[in-house]
């Protein structure tokens, strides 16, 4: 059995949904689990509509409702012209989420984003779902919510492994007995004991496909993308990024935790727990090899890879009291940072300073820096980019120096970390 992710890239519009079906076609012998994430940018036009909605702006969420009802129904049409099962179970949903909208949003934000963000994964899902059913293949819809259970930590649920992996076998033994080869399911959401809804971090559809496979004990992941494979550089900022052949689980943890967009940081670790290669392919060109993820004993470390991380924030944390900074001090600042759920993507500290780099969440930088400013003085740069080098070379780092102004650098035996502005 193998596990089958789609990104929001690769069911990006009709064309590529049709793209999609000529690959499961092709693979329709192996018993396929398909994971999907919401269609296009989808997620980020639901991240403002949540917005909206919790800032009381009824007009802009009027309008960004309607624009994404447009766009999922535009898809619609061209796959399934007059196809009435699928416009009616797209409308169902639809008014599902207008039904949340038009009532009251909660004061907490994370709350009122899993309300609303998880409806781009089920839109995506039962329309696919749909078109492929029509185009003869014989497939099940499952709901992810039905499936992976988590705690209510909003918006970064924790999995409860034990309930998940029983209700996966559960369900795997029932297709299996009806003689059902191939099921589509949602990325990105579960539930938590009492049924609520909750997302597994963004980008968390790649997770999502490592959880299934662990549970399942899955021969191979494929994760489906728009570029030939792990590069070692974005190609929008390094023309001259190449293709990773293969690489060791270890590395790709490395490179996923310090940001590597085409992988989600927590996918890698269930996979090596149970050695699970993963492969990332070309959905365009569904023939090459693409990269190979899986147990080396070794990595090529004479190629270097580049991670950015844009719209980041730098922190300064002083004491008030011109005291050093201690065990007790720096207790606080991450009590505060596990509250908000914020995530260090660096840290360091001076005999008289702590300063870390955050993603630049808005409300969620401002509430931290007023909790912690009646006990620290604090210092921020925003607008930021985080660069992160692994194998580098002091000519690499000169480069960089050169062209930018550097904030912040930390280095390890592999890593270098550059806070940078444009200089």
């Amino acid at each position: 059995m193998k596990v089958y992710k789609f990104g929001g890239a690769s069911v990006r519009d009709a064309g590529a949904v049709r793209n999609m079906a000529h690959i499961l076609e092709r693979d329709s012998t192996d018993e396929l689990i398909v994971v999907v994430s919401a269609m296009d940018k989808t997620t980020n036009r639901l991240e403002r509509l949540t917005g909206s909605w919790h800032e009381q702006d009824n007009e802009a969420v009027r309008r960004l409702f309607g624009d994404i009802k447009e766009f999922h129904f535009s898809i619609v049409t061209e796959l399934l012209p007059s196809h009435r099962p699928s416009a009616s179970a797209l409308s169902d949903l639809f008014n599902s989420l207008w039904e949340t909208l038009i009532s009251n949003a909660p004061e907490c934000y994370d709350r009122a984003y899993e309300m609303v963000v998880p409806y781009g994964e089920l839109f995506s899902s039962i329309i696919i779902w749909h078109y492929l059913s029509k185009a003869g293949l014989d497939i099940d819809w499952l709901d992810a919510r039905r499936l992976i259970i988590t705690d209510d930590t909003w918006r970064e649920a924790r999995i409860n492994w034990d309930l998940t992996i029983v209700n996966l076998h559960r369900c795997l033994r029932t297709r299996r007995e009806a003689g059902s080869r191939m099921a589509l399911t949602q990325g990105f959401i579960g539930s938590t004991m009492d049924e609520q809804t909750v997302t597994l971090g963004r980008e968390g559809s790649d997770f999502t496909a490592a959880i299934i496979a662990f549970a399942l004990d899955a021969e191979e992941v494929v994760i489906w993308k728009d570029v030939p494979g792990l590069m070692n550089a974005d190609p929008a900022i390094f023309p001259e990024a190449v293709l990773l052949d293969e690489l060791s689980f270890h590395e790709a943890i490395e490179l996923a935790y310090y940001g590597a967009k085409i992988i989600h940081p927590k996918t890698i670790k269930p996979l090596q727990n149970k050695n699970i290669p993963l492969r990332i392919k070309s959905f365009s060109e569904p023939g090459t090899p693409g990269s190979l993820i899986h147990s080396l004993e070794k990595y090529d470390q004479n190629i270097p890879n580049y991670i950015f991380k844009e719209k980041q924030t730098l922190l300064s944390f002083s004491p008030k009291d011109f005291s050093f900074i201690a065990e007790k001090n720096i207790s606080e600042i991450f009590s505060v940072l596990s509250d908000l759920n914020i995530r260090a993507n660096l840290m360091q500290n001076s005999a008289i300073s702590f300063s870390v780099c955050l993603d630049d969440q808005e409300n969620k930088i401002d509430n931290l820096i007023a909790t912690l400013q009646e006990q620290f003085n604090i210092r921020y740069n925003r607008n930021l980019t985080l660069i992160t080098i692994r194998h580098f070379t002091e000519e690499i780092i000169e480069r960089f120096n050169a062209n930018t102004r550097v904030l912040l650098e930390q280095r390890s035996r592999n890593t270098v970390q550059l806070v940078v502005r444009e200089a």
